[in-house]
C-alpha cells in the first residue's frame, strides 16, 4: 500500500469531519474540486459549509452523474446543492454540473467540452461495496476507454443511465481522496487498497499519477486491511 496514505478514524461521523475539513481548506486555497455522491459526502458538505462560507475561489465539478433532472432525488448535483451550495454565503466561481437530463451521450459530450484541459486539484471518490468508483463498474468496457467523459450503463440501483469521468481523468487529479465508512465497505477496501490492481475492483485502478492518494476509512471499513 505504498501508493496510498491510509487514515483510519473511529466512525462515519469522523470520516465526514475529516473530509469536511479538507473541503473547507480547498475552498480557501482555490482551484478545481471534484465532488462525489453518497451519504458520507452529504454530512461532509454540511460541515464544510459551516467551516468555510466563502467558496468563491473554487470551481466545482462532479465525478459522475445519473441521467436525471438536477432537482431529482438521485442527482449528485442536486444533493450537493441541498447540502453545500444552498448553505454557503459566497458561491463558487464556477459550478460545472453534468446535464444528465439531456441523455448520456449528449451529457457526456457537453461535459467533456466544458472540462477541456482543466487541471483537477482535489477529487473526492466514494467506493461501492462492489469496488466501483464514480460510474465505473467492475469489468465494464468503460474501464478500457480513454475518452475523458463517458456515457455509462448502470451497474446498480438506481438503474438509470449515467455519465462518468474516465480512469485517465481521475488519475490526473493532484490529490485523490477516497472516503469509505461501514462494514459493508470492508471487502471492497481490502481489494482496492491491499490487493493487486484489477478490473474486478475499479477502485484499485485509481491512484494519482503525479500527486497524492489518500484513503479515509472508519474502523469498520478498515477491518480487513492488513495491520
Amino acid at each position: 500500500m505504498n501508493d496510498v496514505e491510509l487514515v483510519v478514524v473511529e466512525d462515519e461521523r469522523e470520516v465526514a469531519s475529516v473530509v469536511a475539513a479538507r473541503l473547507a481548506r480547498a475552498a480557501r486555497e482555490g482551484g478545481n474540486v471534484v465532488l462525489t455522491g453518497g451519504k458520507t459526502p452529504e454530512r461532509a458538505h454540511e460541515q464544510a459549509a459551516k467551516l468555510e462560507p466563502d467558496w468563491s475561489k473554487v470551481e466545482l465539478w462532479w465525478g459522475d452523474e445519473r441521467c436525471v433532472a438536477p432537482e431529482h432525488e438521485d442527482s449528485n448535483y442536486g444533493m450537493a446543492k441541498r447540502t453545500l451550495l444552498d448553505r454557503i454565503e459566497r458561491p463558487p466561481r464556477g459550478v460545472h454540473r453534468i446535464k444528465g437530463e439531456l441523455g448520456k451521450e449528449a451529457a457526456a459530450a457537453g461535459y467533456e467540452q466544458e472540462l477541456d484541459d482543466a487541471e483537477l486539484d482535489l477529487l473526492l471518490l466514494g467506493v461501492g461495496p462492489d469496488g466501483h468508483i464514480a460510474s465505473l463498474f467492475p469489468n465494464a468496457p468503460t474501464l478500457r476507454q480513454r475518452t475523458k467523459v463517458l456515457p455509462a450503463e448502470p451497474g446498480l440501483e438506481p438503474f438509470v443511465d449515467r455519465v462518468t469521468l474516465s480512469l485517465p481523468v481521475l488519475r490526473s487529479a493532484r490529490e485523490i481522496l477516497f472516503l469509505l465508512a461501514g462494514e459493508g465497505k470492508a471487502d471492497a477496501a481490502a481489494r482496492a487498497f491491499a490487493g493487486e490492481p484489477s478490473e474486478n475492483t475499479p477502485a484499485s485502478l485509481v491512484r494519482a499519477k503525479d500527486g497524492r492518494t489518500v484513503v479515509i476509512l472508519d474502523r469498520a471499513a478498515a477491518a480487513k486491511l492488513p495491520a
